[in-house]
């Protein structure tokens, strides 16, 4: 359920963008949306928002690093790239972690995993190959900036991996970080002009963001409840149905359709991350990524 969940936000997410809105607008009302819900969990729990220096801390690099420029970027990528497309590239984060891990001294260097990562890498410069997955030629210049998404996942996960919620569960840190990234984006929204009233006019697209929005918070509350019940090790697995559902969903509410190079490439892509996914051990608690 949180695969195909989680999934189902990328199509969305591409239909959200249909009327033109600019990134940062979008964001603001997907925020307004992932706080509703997050603190209609948090805040009966007595939960509320964290006002210590390490919260706050933790809240505007979570804002920024998990919300305010991944989104801008997917945004900005998802109007011009296949929504599958998309799918493919957000799995990538555990192979930017890699690399970035062995050089903070988090990781320890093994075969197998650098295997995996030429592996993945193999499938993303297929995206890439011309003619090879995608329909036009000028999409590759979007590729770059679809990746910066995953650069900012993994360097999150770093961050909470090194760092730890300064004491709050997930769900409640989320929350405080949502607000954070709503009094950041705000400003942004309005100097840029990318404000918009999403009930003028309500349709398709303000009904896919308010969807996607909702689907992301809950499914976020949905994977901390799994991964204190399983383990986190066992609800990470959840991303490999992310990428296959999001493709799925992609061709069910877009009508997208993949040539085989995709799936060839798409079959690289998860290898390549099952070979570099850390493997924890039994029993161990692991902080789940935000």
């Amino acid at each position: 359920m949180l695969g195909l969940g989680w999934g189902m936000t990328q199509p969305l997410g591409k239909m959200a963008t249909e009327d033109g809105h600019g990134p940062f607008g979008l964001i603001f009302w997907q925020l307004v949306v992932c706080m509703i819900v997050l603190g209609a969990i948090s805040l009966p729990r007595g939960k509320g928002i964290v006002w210590t220096w390490p919260a706050m801390r933790f809240y505007g690099i979570v804002a920024a690093l998990g919300t305010l420029v991944p989104n801008a970027t997917f945004y900005l990528s998802v109007a011009r790239l296949p929504s599958g497309v998309m799918s493919m590239i957000i799995s990538a984060v555990p192979m930017i972690a890699f690399p970035l891990a062995l050089l903070l001294g988090m990781e320890r260097f093994r075969w197998l995993r650098l295997a995996g990562l030429c592996l993945g890498l193999t499938g993303v410069a297929l995206l890439a190959a011309p003619g090879a997955v995608l329909p036009e030629a000028g999409m590759v210049a979007f590729l770059p900036v679809a990746m910066i998404g995953p650069l900012c996942y993994a360097l999150e996960g770093l961050y909470v991996a090194r760092n730890g919620t300064a004491g709050m569960d997930a769900v409640q840190a989320m929350f405080g970080a949502s607000v954070a990234g709503l009094l950041g984006c705000l400003p942004l929204a309005l100097m840029t002009g990318q404000m918009f009233d999403p009930f003028a006019g309500f349709d398709r697209p303000e009904a896919a963001l308010a969807v996607s929005s909702a689907i992301h918070a809950l499914m976020y509350a949905a994977y901390v409840w799994l991964a204190f019940r399983a383990g986190a090790v066992f609800a990470s697995q959840c991303s490999y149905i992310v990428t296959g559902a999001g493709i799925f969903w992609a061709m069910v509410l877009l009508g997208e359709r993949f040539p085989p190079s995709l799936w060839l490439s798409l079959v690289l892509l998860l290898v390549g991350v099952a070979l570099v996914s850390p493997r924890e051990k039994a029993g161990r608690e692991v902080s789940p990524a935000l």
